[in-house]
Parts: C-alpha cells; sequence; structure tokens
C-alpha cells in the first residue's frame, strides 16, 4: 500500500472521531506552546541582558575595589580603600593598549533644581568617561581634565535626572542644582541609554569629575572604579592579567594572597548572566515538556482504544492480503498525523503566546528557529515513540480471532 494512501486512511480514521481526535491533541498543543514560550522568554531574557552589556561600552575593563580576604571577613566590592587615583594614573602610563581611562566613585543623595528634587546616584568620574561608555551627549559637553584637576562644581546630566528636574526634553545647559547643598553648574545632559545588564537606569545618574566628588562630596581620597576602554586589537584576558599584575605590585600582595581588588571584562558578566539565564530556560521548558509526554500517554491510550474498536477492520484487512508491516505502519502514521497536526497548532499557539506576554507585560521574548524546530522534533517523536506499541500491538493481531471479535 502506498504512504499517500496510508495518510489519507489516516486522515480519515481521525476525522471519524474529531471530538476525541481534538482532546487527545489539546495536550500536544499545550505542551508545545509552553516550550515556545518558555524558550522564547528565556531567550528574550539573554538577549536583553547582552543589549544591556553592550550598552555599558565596547571593549571596557572595570577594575573594582574590594574582594580581599582580610583576617576572617571577606570583604565585598568597593568595601576597601586601597584602589587610588595613583593606582588609576600607573596604568595608564604603565599597561599598554589602554584607549580611554575613568577613575571613579558613587554616592546616592538629593539633588536639587530651583523648582523640583529628585534621589539619584551621583558618579564622580575622569574627563574620558563618555569615551569608555562609547555615550555621547544630548546637550552642552561634558567636563574637561581641567575640571578634574581643579575639582570642578560642574555636573552633566542623565536624561532621567533631567526629565524630572527640568522638564521632559529640556536643555538645562547653564542652569545650576544644588547637591548636599553645594551649586553645580550643569554643562551638559547625556543622551538616553537605558537600562544596564544588571536593571539599573543608567540615565538616573548625575556626573561630576571625581576630584570633585571625593573632596567636596565625599571626603575620601580613594576610589571606588576605575573604567577602562581597551584598542580593538588587544586581547581583553592579556589585558586584565597586566592590570591585576601591576595593581598587586603596587599593592604590595604577596604570591598566594588574596586581590584587595577585582578585574573584571563585560564579556565576563555577560557569560556569568547569559548561562544562568540559560540554565532557567531550559528548566522551565523542561518543566513544560512534562506536558508533552503526559499528551503522549494520551495518544498511546487513545490509539489502543482505536486499535480495540477496529479490530474487525484489521482482522479483515489482514485477510485480504495486508502485511503485518502494513498495519503497523497505518497505525503509526496514525499516531504521527495527530502529533503533528497538535504540533503545529501549538507552534502558532506559543508564538502567539509569547507576542502577547511581551506585549502585556512588558517582557522580552525571542522565538527562535531552533526552538521551533525542537518542538516539531519533540512532536514527532512523541507521535513515534508512543504510537508504537498500538501499531505493533494492531499489527500482532491474528486474523481469525480479529474477524470474530464483537
Amino acid at each position: 500500500m502506498s504512504l499517500s494512501m496510508t495518510f489519507g486512511i489516516a486522515l480519515k480514521a481521525l476525522r471519524r472521531n474529531a471530538m476525541r481526535t481534538a482532546l487527545t491533541a489539546l495536550g500536544i498543543i499545550i505542551g508545545v506552546a509552553a516550550v515556545i514560550v518558555m524558550v522564547a522568554i528565556g531567550s528574550g531574557a539573554r538577549s536583553s541582558i547582552e543589549a544591556g552589556i553592550r550598552s555599558v561600552g565596547s571593549n571596557m575593563v572595570v577594575v573594582n575595589a574590594g574582594s580581599g580576604q582580610f583576617g576572617p571577613v571577606r570583604q565585598g566590592q568597593g568595601a576597601t580603600t586601597t584602589l587610588t587615583p595613583a593606582d588609576a594614573e600607573a596604568i595608564r602610563r604603565e599597561v599598554s593598549g589602554i584607549r580611554y581611562l575613568s577613575p571613579g566613585v558613587v554616592t546616592r543623595t538629593q539633588v536639587v533644581s530651583e523648582t523640583a528634587n529628585w534621589g539619584t546616584q551621583v558618579q564622580g568620574a575622569g574627563d574620558e568617561l563618555t569615551g569608555v561608555r562609547s555615550w555621547p551627549l544630548q546637550f552642552g559637553s561634558f567636563f574637561t581634565e581641567q575640571d578634574v584637576r581643579r575639582a570642578a562644581k560642574v555636573a552633566v546630566l542623565g536624561s532621567v535626572v533631567r526629565d524630572q528636574l527640568f522638564g521632559p526634553g529640556a536643555d538645562p545647559t547653564g542652569a545650576v542644582i544644588r547637591i548636599r547643598n553645594q551649586p553645580f553648574k550643569v554643562i551638559g545632559v547625556l543622551t538616553p541609554k537605558g537600562q544596564a545588564a544588571m536593571g539599573q537606569d543608567q540615565d538616573d545618574a548625575v556626573f561630576v569629575p571625581y576630584t570633585t566628588a571625593q573632596k567636596k562630596l565625599l571626603g575620601q581620597t580613594h576610589l571606588q572604579n576605575i573604567g577602562i576602554s581597551a584598542e580593538d586589537s588587544v586581547p581583553l584576558d592579556d589585558l586584565t592579567g597586566r592590570i591585576a599584575e601591576l595593581l598587586r605590585e603596587r599593592h604590595g600582595i604577596a604570591p598566594g594572597d588574596e586581590d584587595d581588588f577585582m578585574v573584571r571584562t563585560l564579556e565576563e558578566m555577560a557569560s556569568v548572566l547569559t548561562s544562568t539565564t540559560t540554565t532557567m530556560t531550559w528548566l522551565l521548558a523542561g518543566i513544560a515538556a512534562v506536558s508533552l509526554v503526559v499528551g503522549g500517554i494520551g495518544i498511546m491510550n487513545i490509539m489502543l482504544v482505536s486499535v480495540t474498536e477496529r479490530t474487525r477492520e484489521i482482522g479483515l484487512r489482514l485477510s485480504v492480503g495486508a502485511r503485518d508491516r502494513d498495519v503497523l505502519l497505518q497505525f503509526l502514521v496514525e499516531a504521527v498525523v495527530l502529533s503533528l497536526a497538535g504540533g503545529a497548532i501549538g507552534i502558532a499557539a506559543g508564538m502567539g503566546g509569547s507576542y502577547a506576554m511581551s506585549r502585556l507585560m512588558q517582557w522580552s521574548s525571542v522565538v527562535t528557529p531552533a526552538a521551533v524546530l525542537l518542538s516539531f522534533g519533540c512532536a514527532a517523536a512523541i507521535g513515534i515513540f508512543f504510537g508504537f506499541y498500538p501499531a505493533r500491538k494492531a499489527a500482532a493481531l491474528d486474523p481469525i480471532e480479529a474477524m470474530r471479535y464483537e
């Protein structure tokens, strides 16, 4: 019997009990849709993290103070005071392959204009911050090396702070704001950049010279971080190694002792975040795939019922010359057609669900071709796996006994 005829008979058999076929396929539909939605959400989260990492800057290396072991207490990021402006100058002077460098300190406080106030992050930075972060200005200019040297009271606003203090889209260049009761002249506004990989809003910040932040806002001499942008041809692993070696020497850290700083690249941060997201994606997809197994059991159950109902038909076909493998193929094709039809509908439902979830809940979701192919392949495999036993049982029937079946 030809394959096309086998498919035709399979479709007729499935249409004969349309309601039962639809209910059986529902398990496959739900399973495939759930897998696609879970994978789409995970892929979207991974894409958002990668976009957030890229938005911070290109070829970026970050040196953070902290993460050292001091006696029985392990210090965290920013907890130590050993990272200094002299370290930043030494890195700039002695480590080759650096394009931009910006020392940094961070605090959080209330910022006040003539008509409004806003609690935000105040970041002390070097004059090369816009190069390190690949961050152009929307209005005005960034502070200069001279401003850093003389600890000038000048400020550059992120777009969120500008909107809160002066109104959306305003150009506040030349205005005066107060940070901890000290007047600062606004000299520029940065273009909107959006969220970073860890979720913080990069635009909700005020940038001042790091020397100003140290002397007039924080009363400290140490740094919390140093942002570095490497030249395109420089391997980041080699650069981080040379920076770490220089800082260990400058800080007098003996061989085998814990560093009192951390040197990280954005690629390292991205790999940690995306690997965690990937693990969670496949975990959720695995949980969703349980419904596929349930759907497969439903297919096996309904095919066993079909074999019982059509015992006389099977006996008749075998008695007029049909081979065992023809009967096996017939029922196997019915199971596969049922699972593939459910898989196709499930794919459409999953894509629609992913789109609806991204619109309603503002979650990023990406339906990848790999997820679609995987779901469709799983549906076909389930049809073959769970359909084989009923098909084998039908093919093994004795023609005489089957003809006598009531």
